[in-house]
C-alpha cells in the first residue's frame, strides 16, 4: 500500500453518512475511492456538481464532466449539477460539512499553507481559502515530508491559505489534530513508531501516553 492510499483510506473513515464532502485536487480525490458502499455522503466538486462518485475506469470518463482540477469524476444517480456562483455560495455559506485538502505546510497550532509555491507558476488558491473558512470540518491529507523536508513545521513560511486552524493531518505517517490549538499526536500508521514520526516532523508534537495505530 503507498502513501497515497494509506492517507486515502484512513481519510475516507472520517466521513459520516450524509455530510457533504468537498475534495480538494490531488490525494484527496482519492478518498471517494474508499468510501464503504453502505456510507452514504454526497461528495461536491466546487466547479458545479453534487453526487461525484469515484474515479472513472480508463476509457469510461466523459469530456464535460471534471473534477475542479480538470481530472475526470464519475456521477452518481441522483447527481445535480449547478453554476460556480451556487457552488461557492454553498460554501461560503457553511453548508459543506467537511472538506479535504491538500498541503505544503501545516503549523503547530493547525495553520494550513497549501497554494503558493515560491519560483513557480500555479494557478492560485482556487477555493482553498473558502473552503478552510467555509466548511464545519478542516481534513488536510498530505505526505508527512517531501524532498526530506517535513511539512508539518513550527510556523508556516509560505502564505497561509487562512487564519483558522484546520481540525486534522493525514499523513502517511501520523494523524495530527490539533485539541486546544496544539499539534498532537493521536495515530500512527501501520509499521511505524512513535520515534520515527517525531525524527522526520519539524515541531515538537504533544504525543499521549497511548498512541493508537490508525486503521486503514
Amino acid at each position: 500500500m503507498d502513501a497515497q492510499e494509506i492517507i486515502a483510506r484512513r481519510v475516507a473513515k472520517e466521513l459520516r453518512s450524509g455530510d457533504l464532502v468537498n475534495l480538494g485536487i490531488g490525494i484527496p480525490t482519492l478518498v471517494a475511492n474508499y468510501v464503504p458502499p453502505d456510507l452514504k455522503v454526497f461528495f461536491q466538486s466546487e466547479n458545479g456538481l453534487i453526487g461525484t462518485g469515484p474515479i472513472p475506469e480508463q476509457g469510461l470518463s466523459h469530456p464535460l464532466l471534471t473534477d475542479a482540477g480538470g481530472r475526470p469524476i464519475s456521477a452518481l444517480p441522483g447527481a445535480s449539477t449547478f453554476d460556480s456562483a451556487m457552488s461557492f455560495g454553498l460554501i461560503r455559506g457553511g453548508h459543506v460539512d467537511v472538506t479535504v485538502l491538500g498541503g505544503l505546510q501545516v503549523d503547530a497550532h493547525g495553520h494550513l499553507a497549501n497554494w503558493m509555491i515560491p519560483g513557480k507558476m500555479v494557478p492560485g488558491m482556487g477555493g482553498a481559502m473558502d473552503l478552510v473558512s467555509g466548511a464545519k470540518r478542516v481534513i488536510v491529507a498530505m505526505q508527512h515530508a517531501a524532498k526530506g523536508r517535513s511539512k508539518i513545521v513550527a510556523k508556516c513560511t509560505l502564505p497561509l491559505t487562512s487564519v483558522r486552524p484546520v481540525q486534522l493531518v493525514v499523513t502517511d505517517m501520523a494523524v495530527i489534530g490539533f485539541p486546544d490549538g496544539k499539534a498532537t499526536l493521536l495515530e500512527i500508521a501501520p509499521g511505524t513508531s512513535v520515534g520515527e514520526v517525531m525524527a522526520v516532523t519539524d515541531v515538537e508534537l504533544v504525543v499521549p501516553d497511548d498512541i493508537p495505530e490508525m486503521k486503514i
